[in-house]
């Protein structure tokens, strides 16, 4: 049978939200991400990327390139209720799915033909059904292996739809880039074309034993399957998260304790947060400091109990950060949490009290679009 593997990706994903939410960012260059000066780009919209603003990118170059550019720090919470909408649809449409990130997802259609006509058809319904209940607009690829459908789901954006069929794979790949294929990073890009191997068709002419003395065994098989349009991975779903955390790097560096414990408490009420909407609670509380100097301590902390109270896991942070005696110079800090077991366990110390007040937090930090409500006496 015939694979049939669909890869949909979300088109400029946050800034799309952004300008869903306020009509006064429509049509106009905003830029999703870190706003100080160490700050880097997460999104930005199609009118942003005509300036030559990108993912990735140093928020200090983007504001260079684009300085009537709209920067934000962006809603989070917003961008996965609204992911949460995407991925129930996908439900409807695959029983396997496996998610790349908040915004994109393989599908397996293999098998599936008494529940579509054509996979056309059906990518158009898929599209459709994602725009109206979400007013998001998606890129759709569809092909016999993931490599060639995350390919072909980027190749027309926005709102692109393209199909590869079976026997149509090595004229679909022959005229790309070199670029295109995944492990092609900077470095192996310009040794290949130290040699005038510039498109997926002049690596697949290169002989191999020529590659492989060039890149090594592993990479140069990879890049041959890659070139030929082999790729037999499954979509396979993924298991729950192993951690869940945040991290902020500072545009000047902290330097004092209250200045951090602030930070740390605005970061253990995002994670608390994060855990109880996955339905988590977490048996380890970790630190991460990096200071001027790009050294790096993490610490961890073994709870009692799991929880996932933002006072539990505060305070572990904060015994954390004075035992590591560290208060000039911080460039990084971060708090994560990892050695999960399910909400449901309760155990003979389970504050019911506790997950009342907590789930009105949560309840107002929704309804608000922001998290930051929490225990006033915390640092103190």
């Amino acid at each position: 049978m015939d694979r049939i593997i669909m890869h949909v990706d979300m088109d400029a994903f946050f800034a799309s939200v952004e300008q869903l939410d306020h009509k006064e960012y429509r049509g106009k260059p905003l830029i999703v991400g870190g706003i100080g000066g160490r700050g880097v780009v997460s999104t930005c919209s199609y009118e942003a990327r005509k300036f030559g603003v990108h993912s990735a990118m140093p928020t200090s170059k983007a504001r260079k390139l684009c300085p009537q550019g709209i920067f934000i720090q962006g809603n989070y919470p917003r961008y996965a209720e609204v992911s949460q909408q995407i991925f129930d649809i996908f439900d409807h449409y695959s029983p396997l799915i496996e998610p790349l990130s908040i915004d994109e997802a393989f599908l397996d259609l293999t098998g599936m033909g008494r529940l579509m006509d054509d996979p056309l058809q059906y990518a158009m319904k898929l599209k459709q059904e994602i725009r109206e209940k979400t007013g998001i607009v998606a890129s759709v690829g569809i092909a016999p292996n993931k490599f060639i459908a995350k390919i072909a789901s980027d190749l027309d954006k926005p709102d692109g739809l393209v199909v590869v069929a079976k026997d149509e794979v090595q004229d679909f790949l022959d005229p790309l880039p070199v670029r295109r294929i995944w492990g092609v990073g900077a470095k192996t890009a310009a040794l290949l074309d130290s040699i005038h191997i510039r498109t997926v068709l002049d690596l697949r002419k290169l002989d191999y034993q020529r590659l492989r003395n060039m890149i090594g065994e592993k990479t140069a098989q990879h890049l041959y399957n890659l070139s030929r349009g082999l790729d037999e991975r499954p979509v396979a779903p993924r298991g729950r998260a192993k951690s869940i955390g945040n991290e902020i790097t500072f545009g000047e560096d902290i330097q004092t304790a209250e200045e951090a414990l602030e930070v740390l408490l605005q970061l253990s009420v995002k994670v608390g947060w994060r855990l109880r909407k996955a339905g988590f609670k977490a048996k380890t509380i970790q630190l991460k400091l990096r200071t001027r100097d790009f050294t790096t301590y993490t610490r961890q902390k073994q709870l009692f109990e799991p929880s996932n109270f933002d006072n539990d896991i505060f305070t572990a942070i904060k015994e954390l950060f004075q035992n590591l005696n560290i208060t000039r110079n911080i460039r990084l800090l971060g708090v994560s949490t990892s050695g999960f077991g399910e909400m449901e366990a309760v155990s003979l110390f389970h504050d019911e009290k506790k997950d009342k007040l907590y789930q009105a937090i949560d309840g107002i930090n929704s309804k608000f679009g922001k998290l930051g409500v929490t225990r006033g006496s915390l640092i103190k």
